[in-house]
């Protein structure tokens, strides 16, 4: 890496940059409480199931096909087969069948951006598998990514782009971490992957394709390229963030203001992280708990239903029950998004899962005929929930049949709530319904087991090879 000579003019120093590196630096194992660990461990479990449960999707299958093309024997395996690729193309792969079926962690705080922080899992699986780290090394880089995406996202309020941001500069850092860099070096790599990898909201607005899931892969394969040209020298461009044409000018649109990172007494976001219920969009699954109550009162009436009006807070009023393509999708990644499908499709079949998404449910006549009835509204008492802390996502789905009968559903707080925390046999449970129809129970049993004492792993590349799909 080039070197200033004694006489160089001072340049100014990016402060976002700085700190991110020196807090990736310095963080390791040891500086991590119980609780943190154990979030990690619960985290990797459930991201390592969602891959399987979208493993044979399409774009995922597409993935997979590009990694096999990038062939590396010392590379990182795309998990489920044999294939060992670039730990960048592995990434690729991996984190968007992780992304792929909606059942990836999710994270609502009030004022923050929120996203999907569990996209930073996959890659740094990669880089770890490659770098033949410990366990305790993997959990400390998961922490880590997980930090700094979920800072950031508290850090920016900004709708002109993509949360799979965060993600690129959490597996940037995670990663340089892991491959040994110097804190200058992942100073430059963060400064890579801050100009070169911005990926626009556009993706998940309007009609949405399977693009939706690809850009969580593309952020992580982006995050662990910038940290390998960090390790061969490159340097990075000046002012990243702050500069003239930077990230705060031109891509979040505010200046960012880090609170204080976990450690030191400070806790780790990554506890704040919401572990799925539901295979649909997070903004939605308030609607597919209260839907499901209704649905069991309403049985097989599904013909007598008159009207439905479903009561939301307003961000997911806006979000995910606006516009003509919430009641028109054209593609499971457009269904799962939009609280008009997710409410037909549970009160046709009782709940939802990644089968209410396939093609013969979305042109279904008889659900789109009750997609028709559907009316969904912003309630101002569940908006005031969902944004103050501890955040409540409440909806009301009210069933008025052909003869005035009226049939209610509520969830939120003690009625069901996607906040509400989740135990180990629950995650367990969950892991077990995406993974044992193509590992077996035995193998499952074993994996959890490897899983849950992950910091006593030697050796991460153990994990990969564990979860090939026969």
């Amino acid at each position: 890496m080039n070197r200033p000579v004694e006489h160089a003019v001072a340049k100014a120093l990016d402060s976002v940059q700085a700190r991110l590196a020196s807090y990736a630096s310095d963080l390791d194992y040891d500086s991590l409480p119980a609780e943190a660990i154990h979030a990690a461990k619960v985290r990797i479990i459930d991201t390592l199931g969602s891959l399987m449960g979208g493993f044979f999707g399409e774009p995922c299958q597409m993935g997979r096909n590009i990694a096999a093309r990038a062939a590396d024997p010392a590379g990182a395996t795309v998990i489920g087969t044999r294939i060992k690729a670039a730990p960048d193309m592995a990434a690729f792969a991996n984190a968007t069948a992780a992304r792929y079926v909606e059942m990836n962690d999710v994270y609502h705080w009030p004022g923050s951006s929120g996203g999907h922080p569990s996209d930073v899992l996959m890659p740094i699986l990669a880089v770890a598998e490659q770098a033949r780290t410990s366990g305790r090394d993997f959990i400390a880089g998961v922490v880590l990514g997980y930090e700094i995406y979920l800072r950031l996202s508290d850090a920016i309020t900004h709708s002109g782009f993509d949360c799979a941001n965060f993600a690129c500069l959490g597996v940037t850092a995670a990663s340089g971490k892991l491959m040994g860099l110097s804190s200058d070096q992942i100073f430059h790599g963060i400064g890579m992957a801050a100009v070169s990898s911005n990926i626009l909201k556009q993706v998940r607005t309007g009609h949405l394709s399977m693009w939706k899931a690809v850009a969580a892969g593309q952020a992580g394969r982006a995050g662990i390229f910038a940290a390998q040209l960090a390790r061969e020298g490159m340097e990075g461009p000046h002012l990243p963030f702050e500069g003239k044409h930077g990230w705060c000018n031109h891509v979040s649109g505010m200046p960012i203001a880090l609170a204080e990172m976990g450690g030191r007494g400070t806790p780790f976001k990554i506890g704040d992280v919401l572990i799925k219920q539901r295979s649909s969009c997070a903004t939605t699954i308030s609607s597919i708990l209260a839907a499901e109550k209704a649905a069991v009162l309403l049985g097989s009436r599904k013909a007598a239903v008159n009207k439905v009006l479903v009561e939301v807070y307003e961000k997911a009023k806006v979000g995910m029950g606006t516009g003509e393509h919430h009641w028109n999708p054209q593609s499971r990644e457009t269904a799962d998004h939009s609280i008009p499908y997710v409410v037909a499709a549970t009160l046709m079949d009782g709940t939802v899962t990644p089968r209410q998404f396939n093609d013969a449910h979305i042109w279904s006549p008889a659900l789109r005929t009750l997609l028709a009835k559907i009316e969904v509204v912003a309630n101002d008492d569940y908006t005031r929930d969902y944004e103050r802390l501890p955040v409540v996502h409440r909806t009301r789905v009210t069933v008025t049949l052909a003869d005035g009968e009226t049939i209610v559903g509520e969830s939120g707080g003690d009625k069901g709530d996607l906040s509400n925390p989740k135990s180990d046999a629950e995650i367990e449970a969950k892991f077990r319904s995406m993974t044992e129809e193509y590992l077996g129970a035995k193998r499952v049993r074993a994996l959890l087991d490897q899983l849950w004492y992950l910091e006593q792993l030697q050796d991460i590349s153990e994990i990969p090879p564990a979860l090939l799909i026969a």
